[in-house]
């Protein structure tokens, strides 16, 4: 029988979300039920709340969680009762022939989901849809087994949450798409959540010199502990300029964290012009455009994308047994922990700059 969860619904752009008690429907064939014990905030739920990114209204945003799964839906035999697990974005439905190619992590299921909806919440008898299809900002829900990852119960619900999202798609990017190589130099644009994984993606895979850059000074102290050698603030000096002063001609991976246009074409001018790759990472606006001179590319230089780090729900627990191994740290990423009825004073800190990650505990 369905049951009843409180959820924070947002039901319109540049309004604050709202904590109400809706039904959840009981999960159908190929679904698993969980109950949330920690979720966190990302800048893709931001670009929702502000306006910048297509959505249908109302929704239950959140797609960064940690929870134990509680039902088991028709046909389900990968989870049982009381698994712990991360909810992935993309599905990982293994017949289509993305999954079967072995050359990406996406999913021909991932787009198709998202046309199509889902929508496990009711509020006042009418659905309400989980924002990607997982809808994290409420204590409990219903999403695609093929969308889960099982994982140590023995892992830091705070931290682990952020492994769902931010901490895969930095780490990915630097392991999985650009595949930083030992010795080489890295420079990385925007030091939040994914930014910061990036840097230790880096780090773990050998990177000689590492160069964040950042607008807020405050953000140099966590990014050095984390694994950077050198910090840029582009307000004070030309980041690009620096840059290829620092490493002779240009850093031989660049990453762009922000989701800003301009600041792509910057990491792409700041790589090394003869194999410089240049990385995409942060979420656009819907309707941004991406512009650069012809010859920064014809040089040889690589300008790529990056979906959640290129990784598949495998690498989410992969990423996990690495981080209670102690490959990398989740402390100086989280930088707030709050309760679901702070959720929305959560987003305006990201707004502001000051927190780096925050996490909301059920």
């Amino acid at each position: 029988m369905p049951v009843t969860t409180r959820a924070a619904i947002a039901f319109a752009p540049h309004q604050p979300m709202e904590l109400r008690d809706v039904e959840l429907i009981d999960p159908g064939p190929g679904q698993v039920m969980i109950r949330l014990i920690a979720t966190g905030l990302c800048h893709s739920d931001l670009h929702v709340l502000d306006g910048q990114s297509h959505s249908q209204f109302p929704v239950v945003l959140g797609h960064e969680g940690y929870g134990e799964v509680i039902a088991l839906g028709e046909g389900v035999d990968d989870f049982a009762i009381g698994d712990h697990v991360v909810p992935f974005l993309i599905p990982d439905c293994g017949k289509c022939a993305f999954c079967l190619s072995g050359r990406t992590n996406l999913c021909v299921e991932f787009g198709a989901r998202i046309q199509r909806g889902h929508a496990p919440f009711l509020l006042d008898g009418q659905p309400v849809k989980a924002f990607a299809g997982l809808g994290t900002f409420a204590e409990k829900t219903v999403v695609m087994a093929d969308m889960l990852s099982k994982v140590e119960q023995a892992a830091r619900p705070d931290h682990i949450c952020c492994i769902g999202c931010g901490v895969t798609t930095g780490i990915g990017a630097a392991l999985i798409t650009a595949k930083v190589t030992p010795g080489s130099s890295v420079a990385v644009f925007g030091t939040g959540g994914v930014g910061l994984s990036v840097i230790q993606g880096a780090r773990i895979a050998g990177a000689g010199r590492i160069i964040a850059v950042d607008r807020n000074p405050a953000k140099e102290a966590v990014a050095r502990v984390l694994g950077a050698t050198d910090f840029i603030d582009p307000a004070e000096e030309d980041a690009i300029a620096r840059i290829q002063a620092l490493t002779g001609a240009g850093a031989d991976f660049t990453f762009e964290c922000v989701g800003i246009p301009d600041l792509a074409r910057q990491a792409l001018e700041a790589s090394h012009p003869a194999w410089g790759v240049a990385v995409c990472v942060g979420i656009m606006p819907a309707g941004a455009q991406l512009a650069a001179q012809p010859m920064s590319l014809l040089t040889g230089r690589r300008w790529t994308g990056s979906l959640m780090g290129g990784a598949k729900r495998q690498d989410v627990a992969r990423f996990v047994d690495m981080y209670l191994t102690g490959d990398y740290d989740l402390e100086p990423l989280v930088s707030h922990r709050l309760s679901p009825d702070q959720i929305n004073h959560g987003f305006d800190m990201m707004r502001s700059g000051e927190a780096v990650r925050s996490v909301i505990l059920y």
